[in-house]
């Protein structure tokens, strides 16, 4: 029994190692290109626990980061051996931060696509350098500038506090309540019916969200995150 005891405690132990080599290898990300886009995520997945190897071919960009980073190399990923030796292949994520060189990114990109790294973001500077990368077959197309143009647009010309637009016309809007979604439940207030949008959390000042039902009750002064498509909640928005 003794023995049986001990066997069982080993394979637990070895499951164990095995699990938490799968969640280290899962949280594992090769960062392309160091600007201020790589660096900003970069840092931004060491505070979440994640492993970063930093890469980039500029000397003083990778010294400048590598105490921040858990790896951190000076190499050109242009080449495809490169990327290879860096181990990059084994890596289940990485992002190609280059937004300056778009021969060199599209080329970095291509090399992991060839390489079968699962999951591939790619930082474009124009809709036309976008298109190229999706067509190459990258996962994840960013257009950091455009994107926070869009966003910053909405929040100077309308009532929102903030906003995020998704790729089907989809959005999300931090608003405070206009009169006409208050003093009633929000199953009653035809809100959806009428303006095509869904209260889906309300903020009262000095409390946290919480979700919103159809009983909720909004009052004047509170902030509500709604949800539709990108001009309902724009309409919706400019009641306030």
């Amino acid at each position: 029994m003794v023995r049986y005891l001990q066997s069982l405690r080993r394979l637990r132990r070895k499951r164990l190692a095995q699990q938490h080599a799968q969640h280290t290898a899962d949280q594992r990300v090769a960062v392309i290109g160091l600007g201020r886009f790589g660096s900003s995520l970069a840092n931004e997945l060491m505070h979440r626990g994640w492993d970063v190897l930093g890469i980039d071919t500029d000397t003083r960009l990778v010294q400048k980061y590598s105490d921040g980073l858990t790896h951190s190399a000076v190499a050109d990923c242009t080449d495809p051996e490169v990327l290879r030796q860096l181990g990059v292949h084994e890596f289940t994520s990485a992002v190609v931060g280059i937004g300056t060189d778009i021969e060199a990114s599209i080329l970095v990109s291509s090399n992991l696509l060839e390489a079968e790294v699962p999951n591939i973001w790619a930082k474009a500077i124009s809709r036309q350098h976008g298109q190229i990368l999706e067509r190459l077959g990258v996962h994840h197309v960013v257009l950091p500038e455009h994107e926070m143009g869009e966003r910053v647009a909405h929040l100077v010309t309308g009532r929102m506090l903030d906003f995020i637009e998704f790729d089907d016309d989809y959005a999300l809007v931090k608003t405070v309540a206009p009169d006409i979604a208050t003093g009633v439940p929000l199953g009653q207030s035809q809100v959806r019916s009428r303006y095509g949008v869904t209260v889906v959390g309300i903020k009262r000042p000095g409390e946290d969200f919480t979700y919103a039902t159809a009983d909720t009750v909004v009052q004047k002064g509170d902030v509500i995150v709604v949800t539709g498509k990108t001009r309902a909640v724009e309409t919706f928005a400019d009641l306030s």
